[in-house]
Formats: C-alpha cells, structure tokens, sequence
C-alpha cells in the first residue's frame, strides 16, 4: 500500500479507533451533503419550471402592452412628454429579502408599489381608457420582470450552490473515505502482524523454558541419584568386611 493511498500514522490501537471515529465523521457527512445536494436540486429544477412559465407570461405581457401602447399614441398622440413631466420619483419599488434553502440563502425581490399614481391625470383630455390600459399592461410587465430577476438570481446561486456541494459529496466518497479506509486496513494489517509475532515470541519462550526445566529436572534427578548411590556403597563395604570376620 503506497503512502498516497492512506494517511501517514503510527499504526497502533489508539490510532485504529481514531480513524475509525473519522471514518463514520466522515461517511456521516457525506450522507449529510448528498440530502443537501438533493434539496438543492429539487428547488433547482422548481424554479427552473417558474422561470420558464414566467418567461412565457413576460411573453405574452410585452405583447399586451406594445398593443396597448400603440393603441394609446393612437388614440392620444404623443404621451412621452406628459410621462416625462410627471415623473418625480419611481412608483414601483423592489425590497429584497433571503430564504434559505439546506444551508444556502437564495436573494428574493418583491415588487410594491408606494405613494400615489403619478399619472393618474394623464389622458384627461382624450385617450384615458387606453391610457389607463397601457399603466396597467407597463405595471403587471414590470412585476413580471422583478419576478423573473429573482427566479434569475436565485438560479444562479443554486447552481453555484450545486457544482459545489457535489465535489464535497464526490471528494468525500472517492478521496477521503477510501483513504480512512485504507488507513485502517494498514493499521489493522500491522497489528495483526503484531500479534503475530508475540504470539510466536512467546511460543519460543515458552519452548525455551520447557527446555531450560527439563534440563534442570534432569540435571537434579542425576545429582540425586548420585547422591543415593553415595549413602549406599559404604553399607555394602561394612556387610562384606563382616562376612570376612565370620569365616
């Protein structure tokens, strides 16, 4: 096993159950990033349905209000220089707000409008009805377009969000676990190699000392049958030097 496939430790029992500890960190989060992903994704494709029927209604809107336009100048000639006089300040106004979604904040814009209608005297003289369909058709595209802006923005950063938590998820699965994997295997590999070899030192021990004790248990069996032989042969001495007597 080559260093590059596992991390660089001292194989021994504490580091077994340290890398186990980061194994299930590991595979923990990964499971933890891959939900993620999948919620990223499912909103992904939701919006991605919103930006279409939405482009489609913008479609048809810009459609609506070049009509009602051209029907306005028709009817009232040339309104910009009416338009012009009463802007004072923008009528539709954005605010933003974030939602979060698994962990990542999607910017959202909502349009409203605040004070009064600045052209609400406009068309007085001829020409209002159209006038006030041609405000209306402008203000629903403008919402229309803040809509689209958000779902825009909000695509953007979830594909962002996506590209991102799928090379954790991929470097996790394929980088890191197997690598904790194969630390693991290493360690156990030389603590079983460990073990094996104090089993067998210990088995030469053993051997080694049974062999040292039958020496000894020998070495003592002959030092006392020395020993008897000796306490034995002067008695023998005695009984022949009485017979000797006898005759």
């Amino acid at each position: 096993m080559s260093g590059k496939d596992r991390l660089d430790v001292f194989p021994s029992r504490m580091a077994l159950t340290v890398m186990k500890a980061r194994l299930k960190g590991a595979q923990k989060g990964h499971s933890l990033l891959k939900k993620k992903a999948d919620a990223l994704i499912l909103r992904f494709r939701k919006i991605l349905g919103k930006i279409i029927d939405t482009k489609t209604k913008m479609g048809e809107c810009m459609k609506e209000a070049s009509l009602s336009l051209a029907g306005a100048k028709f009817t009232s000639g040339n309104i910009s220089h009416m338009v012009l006089q009463n802007v004072t300040k923008a009528q539709t106004k954005v605010r933003s707000k974030k939602e979060n979604v698994a962990g990542v904040n999607l910017p959202v814009f909502e349009p409203y409008s605040e004070g009064n209608d600045t052209y609400e005297l406009t068309g007085l003289s001829r020409g209002g009805q159209q006038i006030d369909i041609l405000k209306k058709n402008y203000a629903k595209a403008v919402e229309l377009l803040v809509i689209l802006a958000s779902l825009q923005t909000s695509f953007i950063t979830l594909d962002e969000a996506i590209k991102i938590t799928n090379r954790r998820v991929n470097a996790i699965e394929h980088v890191i676990i197997p690598r904790i994997e194969k630390t693991i295997q290493y360690i156990t590999t030389e603590l079983d190699e460990r073990e094996r070899e104090e089993f067998y030192r210990l088995k030469k021990i053993q051997e080694k000392k049974k062999i040292i004790r039958d020496r000894n248990e020998k070495m003592k069996l002959e030092r006392m049958a020395k020993e008897s032989a000796l306490q034995e042969e002067p008695q023998n001495l005695i009984e022949e030097r009485d017979e000797d007597l006898l005759f």
